[in-house]
């Protein structure tokens, strides 16, 4: 059985952080995702470019795109799906995140709720680290 991603994300992500890496240079290694307290909903996502990867950081690696995940974020992203997505208005990263309880009109912060580790458990029938 595989280890339990903590996220997933789409073809169209994983395209995106990979010509974002191949930009950076060579010591990029990915993104990191995490969150943060701010914007009117109370949280908003962080996207960064990895150089150095943290030992504590989740990884989630998709068509050759690898993302990290910070440790503080693990317990509001659990079950996102990240995607890339263009609009007229914007290009940007979105993350579609069973969490979310709500998110303010502008769509830059949302309002999150730490994932119920055990209830995901059983619908995924998995073993959930808590280390």
């Amino acid at each position: 059985m595989g280890t339990f991603a903590v996220m997933t994300m789409t073809d169209a992500a994983a395209e995106r952080v990979r010509s974002i890496v191949d930009n950076a240079g060579e010591d990029a290694r990915g993104i990191r995702v995490g969150i943060k307290k701010g914007g009117c909903a109370g949280m908003e996502y962080t996207v960064d470019l990895v150089n150095e990867p943290d030992a504590k950081d989740d990884v989630i690696e998709h068509e050759g795109a690898t993302v990290y995940v910070a440790p503080e974020a693990v317990l509001f992203l659990l079950g996102t799906q990240m995607d890339f997505e263009v609009t007229k208005l914007r290009a940007g990263f979105t993350f579609n995140n069973p969490n979310q309880t709500s998110a303010c009109g502008c769509g830059e912060s949302v309002e999150l709720k730490p994932a119920d580790l055990a209830a995901l458990a059983r619908e995924e029938g998995a073993v959930v680290r808590t280390d």
